[in-house]
């Protein structure tokens, strides 16, 4: 959106309206050793066509990458209509919905949101979206010691993202929650027949799927555990996934609570952000959902309107006795998701998701081909993402693919040890065959190399020693 300034003419109207002397006289109540004073450090004012050349260059600065690299932030297609009409002035600067007359427009887009993300997870109702995906997470296992009310054992697979358990660790264990992380298997993946001793007592379940290692769990066993020794379940689902997958409301007897990250709807990846979280649940359970829900009514002439319900956020009417005090809809991140959606449809979104598998499955196919390389899971399905095993170390293995513009994937040793030679890595629906060659030659000949010439050790004596 355009800025535009104030003149200098406007500036003193609205000064003497007020009757104030000056804009410092704005804020006179703030002391002045709490002032920042001067700011000595900006630099000279630029024209517009300089500041234009300058961030270009610091555009160009930062490169252009081929990426591999998923872990949680994947690279799609994003149609330019999304973000264009996202981009328009009365999406780009909405605000929280409160006054419905006057903000039917916001309040029909979330709703439709909604829709949305109830038909992708197969449960009956959505909200109107959290933070992110980790946070929605957090906000799910709440949600499930609530409507368990006897438990407050958790338990959370290790193949649920790290950085997720981290997450939920912070917000939940203040509150006494207690997170049990039930081990991995040796295919990657939970294993339901462990399970019974661990369930037994416990409020919820965490299903990922699929799981961050790209691995597709047995959602409907594990979701029938969960149910047999009465605890919840709360799928951890990617969006684009469940346009090809089973939805977790059809796992088993269905899922309580979904859970995930919208990035993949239409939020590119931009510096790590912004994202936007996604929670359905069953009707049942409605009354703990956190956040926002919209629903569809009719006004005192019979005609179709939209308002805010069910507001279990504590800056509403329930105060203290709220569920939540999340404070924000993402309103902008759920406008472009919503377009994204609606653009593409549920056979588009099908076919985003069949052509990412597919080209998952060609680059595996294509790095096994090199010496030493390996499926870590070899036998277990996967969506989008793989694990593989690399003969040589990992770190060495990305940087020089990184020196030729390719982002190689995630090394899984900081968050599993036990796989120091493990690489994750992603191919959506925007890779092509060229890409997945050009990634593959280059590992062929770093490994080919490295396993030729391995680095030396070096002697106190600064002496070469093979």
């Amino acid at each position: 959106m355009p800025f535009i300034p104030h003149t200098a003419a406007e500036t003193a109207a609205m000064l003497k309206a007020l009757g104030a002397q000056s804009l410092e006289d704005l804020f006179d109540e703030i002391p002045g050793h709490l002032r920042s004073g001067p700011l000595t450090e900006v630099p000279e004012a630029l024209s517009e066509h300089e500041i234009t050349r300058l961030m270009r260059a610091r555009a160009a600065a930062d490169g252009e990458f081929l990426t591999f690299l998923g872990a949680g932030a994947y690279e799609h297609h994003i149609p330019a209509a999304v973000w264009e009409i996202a981009g328009r002035g009365e999406f780009y600067t909405a605000y929280t919905p409160y006054q419905a007359e006057a903000s039917q427009g916001t309040l029909q887009l979330l709703y439709e949101f909604q829709t949305m993300i109830a038909g992708l997870t197969g449960l009956d109702v959505a909200n109107a979206s959290l933070y992110d995906g980790a946070s929605a997470l957090a906000e799910a296992v709440l949600m499930a010691v609530r409507l368990h009310g006897r438990s407050r054992r958790v338990l959370i697979p290790e193949t649920v993202h790290p950085l997720y358990r981290k997450v939920v660790e912070t917000v939940v264990s203040p509150q006494s929650i207690v997170l049990d992380l039930v081990p991995m298997g040796p295919d990657g993946t939970v294993q339901a027949a462990d399970l019974a001793s661990r369930l037994e007592g416990a409020a919820a379940l965490v299903i990922p799927q699929p799981n961050f290692l790209g691995c597709l769990e047995d959602g409907h066993a594990l979701a029938a555990s969960a149910r047999a020794a009465g605890a919840l379940a709360i799928g951890l689902v990617n969006p684009v996934a469940c346009a090809l997958i089973v939805p977790p409301g059809e796992w088993g007897a269905g899922c309580d609570i979904a859970v995930g990250e919208g990035q993949p709807l239409g939020a590119p990846l931009s510096s790590g952000g912004p994202y936007f979280g996604f929670m359905a649940c069953r009707r049942e359970h409605v009354r703990q959902m956190p956040g926002r829900i919209v629903g569809r009514t009719v006004d005192a002439a019979g005609r179709e309107a939209y308002t805010l319900t069910l507001q279990a956020r504590e800056q509403h009417i329930r105060r203290s006795r709220a569920t939540s005090n999340i404070c924000t809809n993402q309103g902008l991140l759920v406008t472009a998701a919503t377009i994204h959606m609606a653009l593409l449809g549920p056979e588009g979104l099908r076919r985003v998701a069949v052509a990412a598998h597919a080209n998952t499955a060609t680059l595996r196919a294509r790095l096994e081909a090199i010496p030493g390389v390996r499926a870590l899971f070899p036998h277990t399905p996967f969506f989008h993402e793989v694990a593989v095993r690399l003969p040589i170390p990992v770190p060495e293995a990305l940087r020089a693919l990184e020196a030729q513009g390719i982002l190689g994937g995630l090394a899984l040793a900081e968050f599993y040890p036990a796989l120091a030679d493990g690489l994750l890595v992603c191919a959506t629906e925007t890779k092509t065959e060229a890409d997945m060659e050009r990634y593959a030659e280059h590992l062929r000949r770093i490994v080919t190399r490295r396993r030729l010439d391995p680095p030396c050790a070096y002697k106190d004596d600064n002496t070469r020693s093979p």
